[in-house]
């Protein structure tokens, strides 16, 4: 048996002992508003201390989010007025939008055909539908964009590789080609620096000396460099970091002080010759910036894995995942410790997310990933992350539903778009985290001092059963949390009577202690 079963087996066995000196859990009442403190059977409570006077770090660490595939909504629907209004309403900075996925040709390339004969074939129209949205909701916000999709037509296949009439017909084949046509890059860099153009001075001139206007000057602070280059087109190291160069170099003369954002991996501990290669500033053209480096994860149970049994491998993958950043972060502050971490796809993805129809998606589903988002953030913010982005806003039959942040038929908000909003408005950059220990590994606790000196305590039940905790000194604290009780509603509040306090089945609970 190897050690990660030993220390899984190890955190079952703890929590199970831990569960049985529990009272069972308390039945809802209608007034939900009230926190979660009322009279206790005399049964263990599990202690939560914070040693105050004890900082360990000191965060870095904005929570945020990328908004998925926003431009597949019906533009002036009210389904898509409510997601802009949730997005704005979160009021978060960083968000990642993107130019769109590749499975969507006609909504994520601008050239859909090469230049030919002295006509070239630039579409804005469905790119154009989805920035608008996002541009608007995040007003008065930085953003991050991520240009994510490569013409087709720029890699050498044996012939032309089609793509759907429909914008809204998946097109997964569409990704072809491993080798660019242009083998100085010239090309797909043009064509970045032409689309960044248009939407950032008003327009662009195309290859034939044509000049294409718009009404577009948006502000675009941070710069992604395509998505997920190790699946797509399954760029090696070498070959990414050479497109990366040329398109910042081609970027940078339209906007010479945008900020860049390379790799954007989906798997990050299968290749890490990527952090390596392009970490290091030899392997870079001079003068090209390696601003903020990305990655994602995603907690995937498997297909025969029911509610019960997924709370173990979600919170286990995430333990893994941060392993991961670990030694990400020593290679970073090695050879490039300026460089900013921005992790901007967060979330867990439930077996068969993709199947048409898919099986009903239960409530504790978004609890469940909405407690792993908390857990995440805490332990990021310990690491010196810069950025942790959820992910998504909204995704729907077909199109990953089961990260969605929103019902995608209604645009009401779910668990995992509450923990978030609690998280983005109890916790950020300046914050102190204090030595802080949970007598149960069952339940995460950190401490933390806030830029005014407020002293809160995030607390993330990882089961789906109640545990009660004793916190000294919590007389008197108010508490916000999100549990299977507030379900697609905003966080409850309530003050606490003494210092115990009873956690819900996967509640994400922040006690704001009295000072």
């Amino acid at each position: 048996m190897n050690n990660t079963l030993l220390l899984s087996l190890a955190i079952s066995l703890a929590c199970a002992s831990a569960s049985a000196a529990v009272e069972a859990p308390r039945e809802k009442t209608e007034a939900k508003t009230q926190a979660p403190t009322g009279k206790l059977t005399p049964a263990r409570r599990w202690p939560i201390t914070a040693a105050w006077d004890k900082t360990i770090f000191v965060s870095k660490t904005s929570a945020t989010l990328q908004t998925g595939p926003m431009s597949l909504l019906p533009r002036g629907s009210a389904l898509l007025d409510r997601v802009t209004q949730a997005l704005q309403e979160l009021g978060c900075d960083q968000v990642r939008g993107t130019t769109g996925w590749f499975c969507y040709p006609r909504r994520a390339v601008a050239e859909l055909e090469p230049p030919k004969d002295g006509k070239a074939t630039w579409d804005f129209a469905l790119m154009d539908q989805k920035l608008e949205g996002f541009f608007k909701a995040t007003a008065g916000h930085s953003v991050l964009l991520t240009f994510c999709t490569i013409p087709q037509w720029m890699f050498i296949t044996e012939k032309p590789v089609p793509y759907p009439d429909d914008p809204d017909q998946v097109a997964w084949n569409y990704r072809q080609g491993t080798e660019f046509r242009d083998p100085t890059l010239k090309e797909v860099a043009d064509y970045f620096a032409r689309v960044t153009s248009w939407y950032t001075k008003g327009g662009f001139t195309d290859e034939y000396g044509k000049f294409h206007r718009s009404d577009h000057s948006y502000t675009i602070d941070y710069y992604g460099v395509l998505n997920e280059p190790d699946i797509e087109h399954k760029m090696t190291p070498e070959t990414y970091t050479r497109v990366y160069d040329a398109i910042v170099a081609a970027v940078r003369k339209v906007q010479p002080r945008m900020k860049f954002v390379g790799l954007s991996l989906a798997y990050p501990s299968r290749q890490p010759r990527y952090f390596e290669y392009f970490l290091n500033p030899k392997n870079h053209k001079a003068g090209i910036p390696i601003d903020l480096i990305s990655y994602h994860f995603y907690a995937t149970p498997g297909g025969d894995e029911g509610p019960e049994v997924q709370q173990y491998t979600v919170f286990a993958q995430a333990d893994g995942f941060l392993n991961t950043v670990r030694y990400v972060e020593l290679i970073r502050q090695r050879l490039a410790p300026k460089t900013m971490t921005y992790l901007e796809e967060l979330g867990a993805i439930p077996a068969g997310d993709l199947a048409v129809p898919r099986q009903p998606i239960p409530d504790s589903w978004w609890n469940l990933s909405g407690a792993l988002y908390a857990y995440l953030y805490g332990n990021l913010a310990a690491l010196g992350i810069d950025l942790a982005g959820a992910s998504q806003l909204i995704g729907f039959p077909g199109q990953f539903p089961g990260v969605s942040m929103v019902d995608w038929n209604t645009g009401q908000p779910n668990a995992r778009y509450w923990v978030l909003k609690l998280i983005h408005d109890n916790f950020g950059p300046g914050d102190k985290l204090v030595e802080t220990t949970s007598s149960t590994p069952c339940v995460y606790a950190q401490g933390f001092i806030s830029r005014n000196g407020s002293r809160k305590l995030l607390l993330v039940n990882k089961r789906d059963r109640s545990f009660d905790l004793a916190i000294p000194g919590g007389a008197g604290a108010e508490v916000a949390y999100v549990d299977q009780s507030t379900g697609f509603q905003p966080p409850a509040t309530g003050r606490l009577q003494g210092d115990r306090i009873s956690l819900q089945g996967l509640a994400v609970t922040v006690v704001n202690l009295p000072r």
